[in-house]
């Protein structure tokens, strides 16, 4: 997840990746869920590659996660991560009604922001 929760990762220099993770939950409320998404979301941040990440929830249940790396050899050191096949693992066996996976390689990428007054109230 990006440091401010309401703020997109910003556009990198292309060509990168994106890891596109689409995902329903089980209606159990399992143990471990939380804290392993936590700890997953602070692992990858360490993975040589790894741009940033955007997290999205639906009504329904749809999750969809957006982990963006420079490359593929990043996202083949993250799959490869032991504790991040574990927690696989166990969403397939607790957590995760179904799941997709997409890599789509990035060609074009842009950001805008809204400029900010230089002091409150100023213009």
């Amino acid at each position: 997840m990006t440091e401010n929760a309401t703020a997109p990762v910003g556009a990198h220099q292309p060509p990168y990746y994106a890891v596109v993770f689409t995902s329903v939950r089980t209606d159990r409320d399992e143990d471990g869920y939380a804290e392993t998404a936590t700890r997953l979301g602070e692992l990858v941040r360490d993975v040589p590659g790894f741009l940033g990440e955007d997290s999205a929830g639906a009504p329904g249940g749809l999750s969809i996660s957006v982990a963006y790396f420079e490359d593929l050899a990043g996202i083949e050191r993250w799959r490869a991560d032991a504790e991040h096949r574990a927690a696989k693992e166990r969403g397939r066996e607790n957590w995760f009604e179904r799941y997709t996976i997409h890599i789509a390689k990035v060609e074009h990428s842009h950001s805008f922001e809204r400029a900010r007054p230089a002091f409150p109230g100023g213009s």
